[in-house]
């Protein structure tokens, strides 16, 4: 039987080197699609998780690599998820100035005419008050430096929080210029819904009127992830515009069910269909509540999950009468964000890594989208329910 377009590698020299890898969830997403990744991670813990899923790493910062040195001098795809930064703090003055200085750094780096140019404008960053946010601008320096090599990616994909969104923006301004097209989304009220986001106040000011955006806000739950969760993501093709990677599934709407019968699209995946279990449970979270436990969310198993972050370890499962259930195992926590249930969890912190991690699920989608594949079928999905780690392989 013939392979799918869907089921086909991407071309054999595409490699993928991935920023700020975490414990694997793009690197996951990776190796269902069958395309070589290798991740860059500074963090102990999410190295153990690596090397026990059997993915590439090189254990160091970022910040100490470049293009021009092995393993990473053969990668034809970027990708990155840095860490959050002080302007990602809602309300924040501080973050507000730290986004401006930012972006202007952006600015920049898109004004470098070689890579001396870019570590430059890197020593700048060291200024800031909270290293972190100097990583955000590292993704760029990567593309622009493979850029000055004559070796520039052929794809790029960025992935962080919404507040993210300005600098993404900004950032495929100055990739445009050298040759990157972005995705182009249907028109508002389509099937195709997913946010710009204007409540992000994006400094106008600071980036180049344009009818469409180079980045956009993706709810999770519209590509089959069991998780309300909201990311900005950039994806990039040189010389060629990628496909918009459609929804597959319903929006979660608070107190709205989703549809039943004919429809394009899904329903989204609850809970207790992602956890295979029948016992209807409500989550008790202090998610969004500021600590004030009047304010606690409350999440029914028929619904998705709210976002999983670092503190789920904390959430509390009831039973419908308020009798206490326990909490979520890792391996349940991970299979909200999509990791196989067979991901071998390892170190200390694992709720801060399944939080931090990118959805798998979410993983392919977009990079299917960014290589030039069709969109993931059937088959992609069994693979990755089904991925085990090698010890399991071997056994």
């Amino acid at each position: 039987m013939a392979e799918s377009p869907s089921d086909r590698p991407a071309p054999a020299r595409s490699r993928i080197v991935d920023l700020f890898a975490g414990p694997g969830g793009l690197d996951v997403a990776a190796q269902v699609l069958d395309v070589p990744a290798v991740g860059i991670e500074w963090d102990d813990d999410a190295c153990l998780t690596r090397a026990a899923a059997g993915l590439q790493t090189v254990h160091g910062d970022v910040r100490d690599y470049n293009p021009e040195v092995a393993p990473f001098q053969d990668a034809t795809v970027l990708t990155g998820g840095p860490p959050c930064q002080t302007f990602t703090v809602a309300g924040s003055g501080a973050g507000r100035r730290a986004l401006y200085d930012v972006l202007a750094l952006v600015t920049k780096l898109g004004e470098a005419t070689d890579p001396d140019d870019l570590d430059l404008v890197l020593k700048e960053a060291e200024a800031f008050d909270d290293e972190r946010t100097a990583l955000v601008l590292q993704p760029l320096k990567w593309a622009l430096h493979a850029h000055f090599l004559g070796r520039p990616y052929e794809a790029i994909v960025l992935e962080q929080v919404p507040a993210v969104l300005p600098v993404w923006e900004a950032m495929g301004e100055i990739l445009e210029r050298i040759g990157y097209r972005f995705p182009v989304r249907s028109r508002p009220g389509s099937e195709q819904s997913t946010d710009r986001d204007d409540d992000l106040h994006l400094p106008l000011a600071m980036t180049e009127p344009r009818s469409e955006p180079r980045a956009f806000v993706f709810r999770t739950e519209e590509y089959g992830v069991p998780q309300t969760r909201r990311r900005a993501v950039l994806i990039a093709r040189l010389g060629s515009t990628p496909r918009f990677p459609a929804p597959t599934h319903q929006r979660y709407h608070k107190g709205v069910k989703p549809q039943a019968g004919p429809s394009e699209l899904h329903p989204y995946v609850s809970m207790g269909q992602a956890l295979d279990r029948t016992d209807k449970f409500v989550v008790v979270s202090n998610y969004g509540s500021g600590g004030d436990p009047r304010a606690r969310g409350r999440r029914d198993s028929s619904l998705p999950s709210a976002t999983v972050t670092g503190k789920i370890s904390r959430n509390r499962l009831v039973d419908s009468a308020g009798n206490d259930l326990g909490r979520f195992t890792d391996a349940e926590a991970g299979c909200l964000q999509t990791f196989p249930r067979a991901y071998p969890w390892r170190g200390k912190g694992l709720a801060q890594q399944i939080g931090n991690a990118v959805p798998p699920r979410l993983g392919v989608h977009i990079l299917s989208a960014a290589l030039g594949l069709q969109p993931p079928t059937e088959d992609v999905w069994k693979r990755l329910r089904e991925w085990l780690p090698p010890e399991r392989k071997d056994g």
